[in-house]
């Protein structure tokens, strides 16, 4: 199956997941202070509307690492993020969404499991740590899927920038 199609089928998957998985916190308030915020106008269309992201659209929300659409608005059940990391970052554990994480360019460690370092809450149902101890280490490559549950401690360990990847979080 060459990449457009691989990417198409990973896309409808993933699509399948929220409309069958059911709905998503609210990702945008519930995020950690300096997560991004929406870039669409699409985003803001009621429920139940089918939103449009043009490739130039979605290049520039990689490029700063933005959400094309948060579960905020228009009483949406999921959010959808165009992600970038240069470097490695926090840990993290989500009491209510479970990330599904789709990689678009590059590659990373992710620590998942284990226990988080320094744990605290930041938002509700939220909580951040500086590291994980313990956990198993998954090698993330482009094309790659990696499904998250809630509870589960996540954390970006090595980061090779640039670091492309979409997240849905599903509630």
């Amino acid at each position: 199956m060459n990449l457009s199609k691989r990417s198409a089928a990973v896309l409808t998957l993933l699509t399948l997941v929220i409309l069958i998985g059911g709905g998503v916190q609210r990702a945008t308030k519930a995020l950690a202070p300096g997560h991004p915020q929406p870039v669409a106008q699409q985003g803001d269309a009621p429920a139940g509307t089918v939103l449009y992201f043009s490739a130039d659209k979605v290049k520039a929300a990689f490029a700063k690492g933005d959400t094309l659409v948060s579960s905020d608005q228009a009483g949406r059940n999921y959010a959808v993020m165009a992600m970038r990391r240069d470097q490695p970052g926090v840990a993290e554990t989500h009491s209510l969404d479970t990330d599904i994480f789709y990689v678009v360019e590059g590659s990373a460690t992710l620590v998942t499991g284990g226990t988080a370092i320094g744990d605290k809450t930041t938002a509700p149902n939220e909580i951040r740590g500086t590291s994980i101890q313990g956990g198993e280490k998954h090698g993330l490559a482009k094309g790659d899927v990696i499904v998250i549950p809630k509870g589960v401690p996540h954390w970006f360990e090595e980061v090779r920038a640039p670091f492309l990847y979409y997240v849905v979080k599903v509630h």
